[in-house]
């Protein structure tokens, strides 16, 4: 009996070509999880900066130290960001939690005990203003809208079994020296994301504009050069998506892009330990690491620091580097940064953050999932909650998702539980993840490849 006619394999369906617009922890978290199947994307990362990792940075400082920059490290709960980091082999560091924040007869640590703890009685001014906000500020990067984070936000900093960030006590308000995490150089964690995972990662590359139609996306840079994608990441901030939409935007898109407000802030690294000490309660032999001034004027005002050699390990043993942020440039005339001798300050950049006023949550936050994938267009970022490298993480894992690569960290409980709860939150109440496993993958898959070209 002959054989029958042979079956012909059915051809794979075409590579869905994503164009990944930044290249900060969202950025690059999707751009990993998209190229773990390199057999169904292809992905493009634009990073208008010369280096990936956005506010993720590593910089020499004078001196000859390396430090690094805005991004320090974070809570155990950070279950997300630490696993991803952990798939390219880097381990955070653990650091004890040691904080001294405002001076006088306001000074509190977590540590040993003080006036201001002693007479915490009810939910006082003085509970709210130089305990509460402070510390909120200092985890969620609220700065001075901090008074206007919702109070269910700012529970969950302590009372969430799962998600909090400190562990509460009745005594001292915080556990008295938690364990936290700090990243090692950035810089090495962002470039091997880059050099390992099977896309092309391109920098230096600013969007000029992004123009969709029923064909797909095309992107153009400032030279005039264009590609062609099938779906966009908006992995940027709300003011750069609206930018580069432009006239392309839909209306609802230029309504709720804008929503979201920015304010300017100032960060200077220096070495003045006497700015320190008239500013904070600076005790060397304390080992403190987070300091809070809180302004007399107005006591919803602050201003905050970091001694970063005690938080980095790998400047520990050397010369004490701070490290003070100064919040909105609208309030600059309260700033104490003149205070700081000129000689020595070793940096000073600018930095753009997003507000966390109350208008963010009520005309921003619910309405995003009203754009995701809206004309072949995904957001991801901090922004579209509120701002921790966690948040920023699960975004960009979560807009993933949604384009048919599955979770990867389903193994995990917390980490997954965080990213359903996200997941909800930016893509809509109905939004599930993909019941696929996404453990069997390839060695390219879990970012073992070679490197690729720019």
């Amino acid at each position: 009996m002959g054989a029958g006619p042979s079956r012909q394999q059915p051809a794979p369906p075409p590579k869905k070509r994503v164009c990944i617009i930044g290249g900060g922890v969202a950025g690059m978290a999707c751009a990993w999880s998209l190229s773990r199947f390199p057999e169904r994307f292809e992905v493009e990362v634009w990073e208008a900066l010369p280096y990936v990792g956005g506010v993720a940075s590593t910089c020499a400082i004078d001196g000859g130290e390396e430090i690094n920059d805005q991004v320090q490290g974070g809570a155990p709960s950070y279950r997300n960001n630490l696993l991803f980091f952990k798939e390219f082999g880097f381990e955070p560091h653990d650091v004890q939690f040691r904080i001294a924040f405002g001076t006088g007869d306001n000074a509190w640590t977590n540590h040993s005990d003080s006036a201001l703890v002693l007479r915490w009685w009810g939910f006082s001014d003085a509970f709210r203003n130089e305990m509460v906000f402070p510390l909120t500020a200092l985890f969620f990067g609220t700065g001075n809208q901090t008074p206007h984070v919702s109070a269910a936000i700012v529970a969950r900093v302590f009372l969430d079994p799962q998600l909090r960030l400190f562990q509460y006590s009745p005594n001292r308000l915080l556990d008295e020296v938690p364990t936290m995490f700090a990243f090692p150089k950035l810089s090495t964690i962002f470039g091997t994301i880059a050099d390992r995972i099977p896309a092309t990662v391109r920098t230096g590359m600013r969007v000029a504009s992004v123009q969709r139609s029923s064909a797909g996306v095309t992107v153009m840079d400032e030279s005039g050069k264009t590609a062609q994608f099938d779906e966009v990441v908006f992995a940027c901030g709300a003011e750069e998506a609206k930018r580069m939409l432009g006239a392309d935007a839909s209306w609802l898109e230029r309504r709720l892009l804008g929503n979201v407000r920015y304010f300017n802030d100032l960060i200077v690294t220096h070495e003045d330990e006497e700015y320190m000490r008239r500013n904070y309660t600076l005790r060397l032999e304390d080992r403190d690491m987070y300091f809070i001034r809180t302004d007399p004027a107005d006591r919803e005002r602050v201003e905050m620091s970091f001694n970063l050699t005690m938080y980095q390990p790998h400047l520990q043993g050397r010369r004490n580097i701070y490290q003070s942020i100064f919040l909105d440039d609208t309030l600059k005339q309260h700033w104490t940064v003149g205070d700081i001798d000129p000689s020595k300050i070793l940096k000073q950049r600018t930095t753009r953050q997003f507000a966390h006023t109350w208008r963010h949550f009520a005309t921003w936050v619910p309405w995003v999932p009203l754009l995701q994938g809206r004309r072949h267009a995904w957001y991801c970022g901090a922004y579209t909650l509120f701002n921790t490298h966690e948040i920023a993480t699960m975004s960009g894992l979560a807009v993933a998702e949604r384009l048919g690569a599955p979770y990867p960290f389903g193994h995990d409980k917390l980490a997954a539980q965080q990213f359903d709860t996200y997941l909800r939150l930016a893509h809509g109440p109905f939004a599930r993840r993909s019941q696929q496993a996404a453990a069997a993958l390839s060695p390219v898959a879990n970012g073992t490849a070679g490197l690729k070209d720019e």
